[in-house]
């Protein structure tokens, strides 16, 4: 009875799985998981502030800017304290490839010579961000006006 015990025990270890005997790819279904993960938090987060209006310089739900806004979703979503203007959030994390983008990301657009806008990517193209006319809402990348003005994409997380 012992022996057998023991045979089965050394059987069904055999059959665990463990950080060494993953099999390829695994690690890439990780990602997708927590990117998934960071995505769902991510529109939970921005669905509270949906429609929000924009207000120049603003914080809170009565009126938010674009840097104000990706500020906040990160402290209440992350727990992580961002720089409040976009020039310096421009500076922080590390560039990224747009093609590689996942959800989290920053990405910096030029609206003209002396306005930036920052958003965060979603996913499948898709970033939230404060509009003037919209408030807090959600855009495409592959939109014409976006496609023009985007600069550059930042990896926080």
């Amino acid at each position: 009875m012992y022996l057998s015990a023991l045979i089965l025990a050394v059987l069904l270890s055999a059959c665990t799985s463990s950080p060494d005997n993953l099999k390829p790819g695994a690690s890439t279904s990780r990602t997708k998981i927590r990117n998934q993960g960071i995505e769902n938090q991510l529109r939970n987060k921005v669905s509270e502030w949906y429609g929000t209006p924009h207000r120049m310089g603003g914080t809170g739900k009565s009126g938010i800017d674009c840097s104000g806004f990706v500020m906040r979703i990160y402290r209440d979503t992350f727990g992580m304290r961002l720089p409040r203007t976009t020039t310096a959030q421009r500076q922080i994390g590390r560039s990224i490839d747009p093609r590689h983008l996942r959800a989290g990301d920053l990405v910096f657009f030029q609206i003209s010579s002396n306005k930036g806008h920052v958003g965060i990517y979603l996913s499948k193209g898709e970033f939230a961000h404060t509009s003037y006319r919209q408030g807090v809402t959600i855009s495409r990348l592959d939109n014409t006006y976006w496609r023009k003005v985007f600069r550059n994409a930042r990896r926080i997380l």
